[in-house]
């Protein structure tokens, strides 16, 4: 997939609020600063589409980007982040549970995890989640160019292994790096197939 056209459309702090339906939507999530921000840029070659902060806990709302003016991709908030104040965090959840159970438009989400940590408990909730409630999702680590090779291979074995404890089979997964593009080409191909699919089926 070729990217001719990105442009932000709205920030929404409900479903309620977000933009009329009828367009496929691709939802970006994942732990406070595992790079989502850098990951969207990168995608849309867009260099300040999506803002991107040292500081975690920088989304605040679900933010919705028209892509070639047929479909979202839509910037979901971070989870994890300690210092946010409680009752926040849980009106973040509220909204994004809302969004993501009710949101018919919904394709798939992007789970994004840093490859560099250990399985992280939020995560593999977070995924549960998204399982119980079938959810379509796929995994991308993020980050890639920051570990050697085989740190990342035994990174992804041990999430495997994690998840496989539960999981009767594992979700598709990407490797990513902001900093080389890895990745890049093969989740925009799996979101032209994804559309392709929807569009074949309708």
């Amino acid at each position: 997939m070729i990217i001719r056209t990105a442009s932000f459309i709205k920030s929404s702090t409900s479903l309620a609020q977000c933009p009329g339906g009828g367009k496929p939507e691709f939802g970006f999530m994942g732990r406070s600063n595992v790079g989502k921000s850098s990951l969207i840029n990168v995608l849309t070659g867009r260099k300040m589409l999506a803002k991107t902060s040292g500081n975690p806990g920088k989304t605040k709302t679900i933010n919705h980007f028209l892509i070639n003016e047929s479909w979202y991709l839509v910037d979901l908030p971070g989870y994890g982040y300690a210092k946010t104040p409680a009752k926040l965090r849980n009106e973040w959840l509220a909204a994004i549970n809302e969004y993501i159970l009710k949101r018919d438009d919904l394709v798939c989400i992007f789970v994004l995890l840093d490859s560099r940590l250990k399985p992280q408990k939020s995560d593999l909730s977070f995924m549960k989640f998204l399982g119980v409630n079938q959810i379509p999702f796929v995994r991308i680590f993020t980050k890639s160019d920051k570990v050697p090779e085989h740190s990342l291979k035994k990174s992804l074995s041990e999430y495997d292994a994690v998840m496989l404890k539960e999981w009767e089979s594992l979700p598709r997964t990407f490797i990513t790096s902001a900093v080389s593009q890895r990745g890049k080409d093969e989740i925009l191909d799996f979101i032209e197939d994804c559309i392709k699919k929807l569009t074949t089926r309708g």
